[in-house]
């Protein structure tokens, strides 16, 4: 993860101060940014179980205390993105252990442009006019580099092994 190489000093400060309107409500916010995904993607509901219960809908999911909780690590995720924007080699390790979690769970590689899709959404509808397209591009490519980086964990365990 080359971070300096990555975004520019411009593309930093808008992630950045971006993020700072938004992280001070991470649940709203998560929320925001899961509805829309089981919007875009209904069939990555059965991945969300606890306690072996499966969610009858989305609503159902949403307001479990487990998934609220989930929300608040994936929240979580990308503050520490954030927070490391001039070193975010230093997530490579752990970015990639979570690639294999969400691996041995179901998780497909291909669902992460949908939560991507999700993410751009969430920050746009909470950001409103302040959701500029150098904001865009600079969340684009901070969220293809931790992809990236969670991708290695496919690349350790390939899908079907």
């Amino acid at each position: 993860m080359e971070s300096g190489m990555l975004l520019s000093g411009r593309q930093r400060a808008l992630i950045q101060e971006s993020w700072q309107r938004v992280s001070g409500s991470p649940v709203q916010h998560g929320l925001v940014l899961f509805t829309r995904l089981f919007d875009l993607d209904p069939d990555l509901l059965p991945l969300f179980q606890y306690n072996c219960k499966q969610f009858a809908s989305p609503q159902e999911c949403l307001s479990a205390p487990e998934f609220l909780d989930h929300i608040r690590k994936v929240m979580l995720v990308i503050d520490a993105a954030v927070s490391h924007l001039e070193n975010l080699s230093c997530l490579e390790e752990y970015l990639c252990n979570l690639g294999k979690k969400h691996q041995a769970v179901g998780v497909k590689v291909e669902s992460f442009s949908t939560v991507g899709e999700s993410l751009l959404y969430m920050l746009e509808r909470c950001l409103g006019t302040a959701f500029s397209p150098d904001v865009r591009e600079a969340w684009s490519k901070l969220y293809g580099a931790v992809v990236k980086a969670m991708r290695r964990g496919w690349e350790t365990f390939p899908e079907g092994d």
